[in-house]
């Protein structure tokens, strides 16, 4: 991916070592110097390319982190507890690991004027009462994983207004790609994928008309990387692709992409599952000049290839 309008920069990803912080570590590493920091608790050293210096280490510890965005210019902020179950089950490391080190990677940077990219998520919206969702839709999260992303766009507002730092965080939809079909992220398209390439029925929860907004990696990389410049700092921006599918819709894709006429079987729902999602990017579009490349269909398929090679 061209990053001819990001370049020559000193850039620290917290998270790198996982699955979009990775994507991201080697598209900067093209043609700036990038730094990781991970404990790799859940990401990996063998995602990463060669030329990245590598700082292991907890996103949590303050004089870690200090160092690690010392002399840099921009934080693309990708750590977190990325599963919302988790989220449920350990509200308290949820808030230490989204809440306390989010504020701490505000204020560290803070102190040395970097730039904060910040991940945050369509979470915060909870269940959504139209679609699209804007982003001046309610914002009314039902997991810790969702206030915790909520709280931290609020400090990025207040660093921005308070203290004049450079932040812009973006609020990802249904992220999926390569090395992302496996772990917290891959949700249902991961379940698809890996059940019809084992030759199991696809499970469907429910009636299967839910629908999602599925966002490919590199578009979520693009989108950073536009937020990376922009003068609309202090706000928050959907990433995601403007479309969305059913997940009846996704089962039959799946299918297609995968080769296999498998059958699909339905089970029951899951309680308060979100039946509509989908971003609305007029925002994005004027603001960031983001602009989503990947339809599902062709995202699919490159994620496949990928996997393969």
């Amino acid at each position: 991916m061209s990053t001819d309008t990001f370049s020559g920069r000193r850039v620290l990803v917290t998270g790198g070592g996982g699955f979009i912080g990775s994507h991201l570590a080697s598209a900067l590493a093209v043609d700036n110097h990038v730094r990781v920091l991970d404990d790799f608790s859940t990401g990996r050293r063998a995602n990463l390319p060669d030329d990245v210096t590598v700082i292991e280490g907890d996103v949590r510890d303050r004089e870690t982190l200090d160092a690690a965005i010392e002399g840099v210019d921009v934080v693309f902020h990708e750590a977190a507890m990325v599963s919302v179950p988790e989220s449920i089950e350990q509200p308290v490391d949820c808030h230490e690991l989204n809440g306390t080190a989010t504020v701490n990677v505000f204020d560290c940077a803070r102190r040395q004027d970097t730039r904060v990219v910040f991940a945050s998520s369509a979470a915060v919206y909870g269940v959504p009462d139209d679609v699209p969702i804007g982003e001046d839709a309610p914002t009314e999260p039902n997991s810790p994983y969702g206030f915790e992303k909520y709280l931290g766009e609020q400090y990025a507002r207040f660093y921005t207004e308070e203290y004049g730092l450079p932040t812009v965080p973006l609020r990802y939809f249904n992220v999926y790609g390569p090395r992302g079909l496996d772990g917290e992220y891959a949700g249902v398209i991961g379940t698809f994928v890996r059940q019809a390439q084992a030759g199991e029925p696809l499970t469907v929860e429910g009636d299967g008309t839910q629908t999602r907004d599925f966002v490919h990696v590199d578009d979520v990389v693009r989108a950073n990387l536009l937020a990376a410049t922009t003068d609309a700092i202090g706000r928050p921006f959907n990433v995601g692709t403007g479309r969305s599918i059913s997940i009846n819709e996704l089962a039959e894709t799946v299918r297609d992409v995968v080769g296999t006429d498998i059958a699909v079987e339905h089970v029951p729902g899951r309680a308060n599952d979100i039946q509509q999602s989908e971003a609305d990017l007029g925002d994005a579009r004027e603001l960031l000049g983001y602009e989503p490349s990947l339809p599902l269909r062709k995202g699919l398929e490159v994620t496949l290839d990928a996997e393969q090679t």
